[in-house]
């Protein structure tokens, strides 16, 4: 199909130029900093297709629109905003992809993008999946490709899904940034002397003391501060008190698991604090019921 008619000269017609742009995407970014890369072997492969139409007019166009180390779950990708732009600029006749959840592995994504391309393009080409989208049987057959493709990654996610529920049932820590008291090393945790002195601190301190505001200034005098560098505060200190890391378990989905590392809170201490705050969530409560009677207020036991 042809958006753009072809000119005619006295020795008859000549074949326009049709202005080819080469999509490459990469989920991770596993092997980017190779010299020849995966999204080398796409693109090597999509620039061998346009060659072959160069009889049609085809032409590479100058820029590259590579997005490495995103997914293809979301739109908001540097280079595929990018050659929206273009295509909705003129710039862009054909876009040529190495497979066609390149561009997308979502339907509802895919389809915004057809939109647009429909709009504003002639065409655009998997070299691996030959279809043409200008007819209604390519059109069924990319339905059928996308499906497949967001099919192939809620699997993955059920996959990632059930690997971490199965990693954290044994004990094992699945990664993010290390609380307070440890540090990562060969991506386990092991406990930080000097991080688990103020975890220690702020625990007992917190029994002896039986309230986390007359805590707070005793720790900033102490120069406690958080993972960041950050003086104490209330919100800190809660954090702290329950996060079950820290007495060597695991919580995921409702359940609790043993942790593989080691705690840097006794279970006594720690029991002793859940009390003072469950008590004091009592009081609370007892007390915000009179007073949200009296004022009206929607309250909530």
């Amino acid at each position: 199909m042809s958006r753009r008619p072809q000119t005619t000269t006295a020795a008859g017609p000549t074949v326009r130029k049709i202005r080819c742009a080469v999509y490459t995407r990469k989920s991770t970014d596993e092997g980017l900093d190779k010299e020849f890369n995966s999204l080398d072997a796409q693109r090597e492969s999509c620039e061998a297709y346009v060659t072959s139409q160069r009889a049609e007019g085809w032409v590479l166009v100058p820029d590259r629109y590579d997005d490495g180390g995103i997914s293809g779950g979301t739109l908001e990708r540097p280079a595929l905003q990018r050659l929206l732009r273009d295509i909705e600029a003129g710039r862009v006749d054909v876009i040529v992809v190495y497979k066609i959840d390149r561009l997308s592995r979502s339907l509802m994504h895919f389809a915004k993008l057809v939109e647009v391309f429909d709009a504003h393009i002639d065409t655009f080409v998997s070299v691996t999946q030959s279809f043409n989208n200008a007819t209604s049987m390519g059109r069924l057959t990319l339905n059928i490709l996308l499906s497949f493709a967001q099919f192939e990654r809620e699997v993955i996610g059920e996959r990632i899904r059930d690997k971490v529920a199965a990693s954290k049932a044994r004990g094992m820590w699945m990664g993010g940034p290390p609380p307070l008291g440890y540090e990562v090393k060969d991506r386990k945790l092991v406990i930080n002397d000097a991080e688990a002195a103020w975890v220690r601190r702020i625990f007992t301190g917190f029994v002896e003391t039986r309230s986390a505001t007359k805590l707070v200034p005793m720790l900033q005098a102490e120069g406690v501060r958080t993972k960041t560098g950050r003086t104490a505060d209330k919100g800190a200190i809660y954090r702290r008190l329950n996060n079950r890391l820290l007495i060597g378990e695991i919580a995921h989905k409702g359940n609790i698991y043993q942790a593989e590392h080691a705690s840097i809170v006794s279970r006594r201490v720690w029991d002793e604090a859940h009390e003072i705050m469950a008590e004091s969530s009592q009081v609370s409560g007892s007390m915000s019921a009179p007073l949200a009677r009296t004022f009206g207020c929607g309250w909530r036991g």
